[in-house]
């Protein structure tokens, strides 16, 4: 009788290991496929927004500086240049997506990630971006500054 009782518990003790490790793995395959799925089926893009967001107010950005605004569910940079004009793109880098940023002391717009360059109207200068920025129309209602995207002609 001795030998019986300590058969069975060696028994869930080993089926208690096998799961773990069986948990385990299964886990570990799961952490590895996810990412995977995630490229090959990436979530639907939803905007938030209409075709036109109020940026800033007149007077909330200094000539020669930018400022980054939400357009939809994405990020657009506005700057105002020293002649007082403004102007509107997205901030998002065509590389990667990462956000781009104003740089005034070279008057140009800047992506951090891979040091990709573009100029004031959004063409890519240098660096691994393929295709330029998208650029927005910008007017003035009142103290606001208006973000509208471009009409297709």
């Amino acid at each position: 009788m001795c030998a019986d009782q300590t058969a069975q518990p060696k028994t869930s003790r080993r089926r208690a290991i096998e799961l773990f490790l069986g948990g385990g793995l299964l886990a570990s395959l799961a952490s590895f496929i996810y990412p995977v799925l995630r490229f090959l089926v990436p979530p639907a893009v939803i905007d938030l927004g209409g075709d036109e967001v109020v940026a800033a107010k007149v007077g909330d950005i200094k000539p020669n500086s930018g400022k980054i605004f939400r357009f939809g569910s994405r990020p657009g940079l506005l700057i105002l240049n020293n002649d007082g004009t403004y102007r509107a793109l997205s901030a998002t880098c065509t590389h990667l997506g990462c956000t781009v940023q104003y740089r005034p002391d070279l008057r140009e717009i800047w992506c951090a990630c891979h040091n990709g360059i573009y100029d004031l109207n959004g063409r890519n200068v240098s660096g691994p971006p393929p295709r330029p920025l998208t650029v927005f129309d910008v007017h003035l209602r009142g103290d606001e500054i208006v973000v509208n995207r471009k009409r297709e002609a």
